[in-house]
């Protein structure tokens, strides 16, 4: 407990007195100094600077105001002639730290920016050197424009810039190279931003970091203006978009099959297909938020949302036409001699479809169309056998070619009037019952031509659901694009995430 308190006296000492030497060089280098001027013995003469950037974090890209957010330190080092000293006369001060405000400064600014902040705001200390190096390495939170590329939007990947030069000076003034190169005449480098305390982001890959050096001639000046152009190439993280967007989109396409599958009979059909057009509009409303308003390319999860949408409806209107189908009577339609055979003899066998034989048909079909209580059979309309206390009695009804009131007389004439009367309450009956026979199985071949037209449907849609999911969401090229995140590889916070 004694050590630490002596410890933080001699500390608030040493911090009140300060290093003399360091003191007296400080007034000696910047009590003439002047900022304003170029620091260069002659007004000829070219200052090179040095610049380099280090990334810290990737905070956000902004899709739709297409706005790339970053956390840089921006390394600036040249050589002023009039902050150099000699060691041995500062007792071995071999370094100072002065406000960055008191000294020369290159007027680097970002020219891309998107913000309406062009500078750093934040003038941290410059280290200074005795022989003149002059080291500044502020940091800043930079907005910048880039062109967002939404064309295989969410498995896009997308290059942005950063472009850095002086703002006053031109060429001969000022020359910008890049740092860390021997050669100053390097044009391009291919590692020109550093990423060891990258922070790596949770929805980019950083791909390729590279630099180049740029020289602009305008009309108005014969002087070449240089800059510097890091590029940052970044690759989307799918995960949230597979799991949020692609998966639900893909379901809710597949749901569109299942409209064909479901009975005629059961009166949801439409309802399904609405439901589904709903969903597919949030999707689009949701998507509309996120990638910006372009009108030069459709977005990759947009086609296929388009393509889902005329899917269903189509199935919209594929499932009316079934429906009026379904529904048919004869009354209202007669089925053509094609329709029977490609949709009652073709079509079934091709799709698999069994149609399911009644419990009454029998190898040899019975004549016998009504059997009354008493033992009466009508046969047909033209015959009727009467069974009656053990006896066949056979008579048959003798059609007459003129018109006549009766629907019959029979040939026997032992018959009364109340017999005849049965008899062709009998018959009538009959003829209501085959009539209604043959209504029903109108209907029902009616309702299995619907049957079948689902059936078929069922299978296209099937078809192109697959061929069209495959064909969109397959275009992307990041699909096949395996590789290595150059963030995993530099970052040491990569490291530490991976170890702890």
């Amino acid at each position: 407990m004694l050590l630490t308190i002596i410890f933080s006296f001699c500390t608030c000492i040493i911090l009140s007195t300060g290093n003399p030497d360091a003191k007296r060089l400080y007034e000696d280098l910047l009590g003439s100094y002047n900022r304003l001027i170029r620091p260069v013995g002659n007004n000829t003469d070219k200052l090179t600077v040095r610049l380099g950037l280090r990334l810290s974090q990737l905070i956000d890209v902004d899709e739709r105001n297409q706005i790339m957010t970053t956390n840089v330190w921006v390394r600036q080092e040249w050589y002023d002639y009039k902050l150099q000293w000699n060691k041995k006369d500062y007792g071995g001060v071999d370094a100072l730290y002065v406000p960055a405000q008191q000294i020369w400064l290159p007027d680097i600014v970002l020219y891309n920016n998107a913000d309406g902040h062009y500078q750093v705001t934040l003038m941290t200390k410059a280290t200074l050197h005795p022989d003149g190096l002059v080291i500044w390495e502020p940091p800043a939170i930079y907005k910048s424009s880039c062109a967002i590329d939404v064309e295989y939007f969410p498995f896009d990947m997308q290059s942005c810039h950063l472009k850095f030069g002086s703002w006053t000076y031109d060429g001969f003034q000022v020359d910008l190279v890049h740092s860390g190169v021997e050669n100053l005449l390097t044009i391009d480098k291919d590692y020109g931003i550093d990423l060891t305390e990258f922070y790596p982001s949770v929805e980019w890959d950083v791909l390729e970091v590279p630099a180049t050096r740029h020289e602009r001639y305008y009309p108005c000046c014969p002087e070449p203006y240089p800059d510097i152009t890091y590029n940052i190439t970044i690759r989307r993280k799918t995960l949230f978009y597979t799991v949020n967007l692609i998966i639900p989109c893909v379901s809710i396409s597949f749901l569109t099959v299942l409209v064909f599958y479901l009975p005629s009979d059961s009166g949801e059909k439409i309802t399904l297909c609405i439901s589904i057009l709903l969903s597919l509009t949030v999707f689009f409303l949701l998507l509309s938020e996120i990638i910006p308003p372009t009108s030069v390319v459709v977005p990759l999860i947009g086609k296929y949302l388009l393509f889902t949408m005329i899917l269903v409806t189509l199935s919209i209107m594929v499932t009316v036409y079934v429906l009026n189908v379904h529904f048919r009577t004869p009354a209202t339609h007669t089925m053509s001699p094609w329709v029977k055979w490609i949709f009652l003899g073709i079509l079934p066998r091709l799709l698999l479809i069994r149609r399911p034989k009644k419990n009454g048909d029998k190898s040899k079909k019975s004549n016998v169309l009504v059997r009354a209580c008493n033992g009466v059979e009508l046969q047909d309309i033209k015959t009727v056998r009467i069974e009656a206390h053990g006896e066949n009695l056979r008579y048959t009804i003798i059609e007459e070619k003129k018109k006549r009131e009766q629907f019959g007389t029979c040939a026997c004439s032992s018959f009364t009037d109340d017999v005849l009367r049965a008899l062709k309450g009998v018959q009538y009956v009959a003829l209501h019952l085959q009539e209604e026979d043959h209504l029903k199985q109108v209907r029902d071949d009616w309702k299995y031509v619907a049957t079948v037209l689902d059936r078929l449907f069922l299978w296209i849609f099937t078809i192109a659901c697959v061929v069209g999911t495959c064909g969109i969401i397959l275009q992307a090229p990041m699909l096949y694009d395996d590789k290595a995140p150059l963030d995993e590889q530099k970052s040491r916070f990569f490291f530490e995430l991976q170890l702890g």
